[in-house]
């Protein structure tokens, strides 16, 4: 989330530019209260604007964020095989249900998960290296995975007992 300081172009006498600066939760309760009251003319619409762009990038990191949790665990899980925990299969199992509810709330966020794929299993690579100790020539530059796999609460790679959670 930006610095609602910077926000403001100008510092205004208005109570409401003053209350987003001082109390942004009053500020969040105020503008609530007049959308719900249809009162348009004191919407503080510069900075109502900001904090739904906000909304939007967060979302966008939150399932890149979780994405590539699911890529570390799985990437972990798939090349130490010695090291499988139960931990392991927990988190692969939130993240997954966090992204599913996420696109279930906001199915237009489908395309973006697809257009991250690569770069959240980059980050995830990176965080592999460090977690297991292993060389990076241990991993394929390229996600093992596919974006179905991935995504299915199922799927666990390369288990020799069972290929399902």
């Amino acid at each position: 989330m930006k610095d609602r300081s910077n926000r403001t172009k100008e510092k205004s006498a208005s109570p409401l530019l003053s209350c987003y600066e001082q109390d942004y939760y009053l500020w969040l309760e105020q503008t609530a209260r007049q959308i719900d009251e249809a009162r348009w003319d004191e919407l503080d619409i510069s900075n109502l604007v900001e904090e739904i762009k906000d909304m939007g990038r967060s979302e966008r990191r939150s399932i890149e964020s979780n994405l590539t949790v699911v890529f570390l665990h799985l990437l972990k899980y798939k090349y130490q095989p010695t090291h499988r925990s139960n931990s392991w299969l927990s988190s692969i199992i939130e993240h997954r249900i966090r992204i599913r509810k996420q696109l279930k709330e906001s199915p237009s966020l489908k395309p973006y998960l697809e257009q991250v794929f690569d770069e959240c299993y980059a980050d995830a690579l990176r965080f592999a290296i460090v977690e297991t100790g292993l060389p990076l020539n241990t991993f394929p530059p390229a996600s093992p995975f596919t974006y179905e796999e991935v995504i299915n609460l199922d799927y666990l790679p390369n288990d020799e007992n069972h290929n399902t959670i």
